[in-house]
């Protein structure tokens, strides 16, 4: 399916990077009007699901996309995925309840779910390997800045407008993307009509939803063990089932022959664990900054800015060595710079200078730069030209998975400690932590227990990048079963 002769690229590579741009803070912008929500909505116990099922569904929807990009096309189905995003928006800014906000958010998070894999595939479509890697590094780089702008707009919305309008903005914004890729996005029609898979899309959505579901519920107090137990069992059994089906089916959603091919699992194991590592390095950073040095909101959010920019940076250097090294060498330089970065955020002590996370940052952002763009590429040419859609959307889904779970599970140990450290320190309690970290309540804190309620703070953090830095170790370890393509170079 080719998209790259008669495309104009650079204004559809502008309308790709808008349409990530706008799902990325969309993940995010929510937060900074939550508390203006719930105040109007009401239902505070409810206002996680918010976030959470915009996740799920968006992980759900990943796969599907990618292989329709692949059967049907990649315009139809992104213009498809804009549509039921900005429908979900718009429905959302509408919403009058908490439980009809979280229907639409699922809406949302439906469409969300074409934008990242598609983008992929159609740069893949409209670009040579170095320049694929530039593109994708910049493309990526619109989660960086939606992290960092989220707040400012959200706030800047909600304080002059009202909180509806951070889902209402997205109207606008999603139809001057499907415009500029309704007119400068060209592709030769696929004229291979194929039968499309649902029984194979129904069983991979229940064994995803399961999973994600468990996932979710990991991470929340009280743990309901028992229904965690069951949504794993329905998970792997719709598991056991998919694969059984995609073994047999004509044109499976998920090529099950992809998996016989090293680089691509490889690839997409470190892709899982290096996302692990960096949702843990995002969240739990600006909590040191906050809660440990004091630093406001706003500062703290700058901490992992340099990871941002850099990892721009770092799609450049994939670029160049991707003509050079194979996925297994550059994978070993990438990690490297991680590693470096793990190394550090171990060894610091609670009360370092904010410019030290500043240089971990940036360290760190390259490595993540060099090892997404490298493993996005890497997945994309091992397989068929019919196929990198499917390629794109998995390795996606892969880095999905990997920061939901180890999102919970860092979660465990952060709240484990935290615990601990808190029976172990008279006087303390849990619910000081949380004004800890705020720094406009920690002012409400007993300044005789700062002290010791910093050191809390800090061997819960410290216990999380522990347990971050393994991930990179497993990453090197499965890199290794790959060194028999070590001089496979991508061509």
């Amino acid at each position: 399916m080719n998209s790259k002769s008669s495309s104009n690229t650079k204004l559809v590579t502008i309308a790709l990077f808008i349409a990530t741009f706008m799902s990325a803070i969309e993940g995010t912008i929510v937060s900074t009007a939550m508390p203006t929500i719930v105040g109007d909505l009401h239902g505070v116990s409810l206002m996680n699901w918010v976030f959470s099922i915009f996740l799920l569904t968006n992980a759900i929807a990943t796969p599907i996309y990618g292989k329709l990009a692949d059967q049907i096309g990649r315009k139809p189905m992104f213009l498809l995925g804009i549509s039921i995003f900005i429908i979900g928006s718009v429905l959302s800014g509408l919403s009058n309840s908490m439980v009809i906000l979280i229907i639409c958010r699922a809406i949302q998070g439906i469409g969300a779910g074409s934008i990242m894999p598609i983008s992929n595939t159609i740069i893949a479509d409209m670009y040579s390997i170095e320049k694929r890697a530039q593109i994708m590094g910049l493309n990526s780089s619109a989660w960086g800045i939606a992290s960092i702008a989220a707040p400012l707009i959200g706030g800047f919305i909600v304080d002059n407008f009202s909180w509806h309008w951070i889902f209402m903005i997205n109207l606008p914004v999603g139809l001057i993307v499907m415009l500029m890729v309704i007119v400068f996005l060209h592709e030769t029609p696929n004229k291979v009509k194929s039968k499309i898979d649902i029984w194979g899309m129904t069983l991979l959505t229940v064994a995803l939803l399961s999973i994600m579901y468990a996932f979710q519920l990991i991470g929340q107090s009280p743990i309901n063990w028992k229904i965690i137990a069951g949504c794993l069992l329905i998970s792997i059994a719709s598991l056991v089932g998919f694969i059984r089906h995609e073994m047999v089916v004509d044109d499976p959603i998920i090529p099950m022959n992809l998996f016989s091919n090293r680089t691509f699992v490889v690839q997409n194991a470190i892709a899982a664990l290096v996302s692990g590592f960096l949702i843990g390095f995002e969240v739990y950073l600006p909590d040191w900054t906050q809660g440990i040095l004091g630093l406001k909101a706003s500062l703290a959010g700058f901490a992992v800015t340099p990871s941002s920019l850099m990892w721009i940076v770092g799609s450049f250097i994939a670029g160049k060595l991707l003509a050079k090294l194979s996925p297994y060498q550059i994978m070993n330089i990438s990690l490297g710079f991680i590693l470096i970065g793990a190394i550090l955020m171990i060894l610091l002590p609670a009360n370092v200078p904010f410019i030290t996370f500043l240089g971990i940052a940036a360290i760190c952002g390259t490595g993540f730069g060099i090892t997404i763009t490298t493993s996005t590429i890497s997945v994309q040419n091992e397989v068929e030209p019919n196929q990198v859609g499917v390629a794109s959307s998995f390795n996606t889904l892969s880095r999905t998975l990997g920061q939901s779970l180890m999102m919970s599970v860092f979660g465990i140990v952060m709240n484990t400690s935290i615990l601990r450290g808190v029976n172990q320190h008279e006087g303390t309690k849990v619910s000081m932590i949380n004004k800890l970290i705020n720094p406009q309540t920690a002012k409400e804190l007993p300044e005789k227990l700062l002290p010791q309620l910093r050191n809390i703070l800090y061997s819960g953090i410290h216990n999380v990048f522990l347990l971050a830095i393994i991930l990179i170790v497993l990453a090197y370890l499965i890199n290794f079963f790959d060194r028999k393509n070590k001089h496979q170079k991508i061509d």
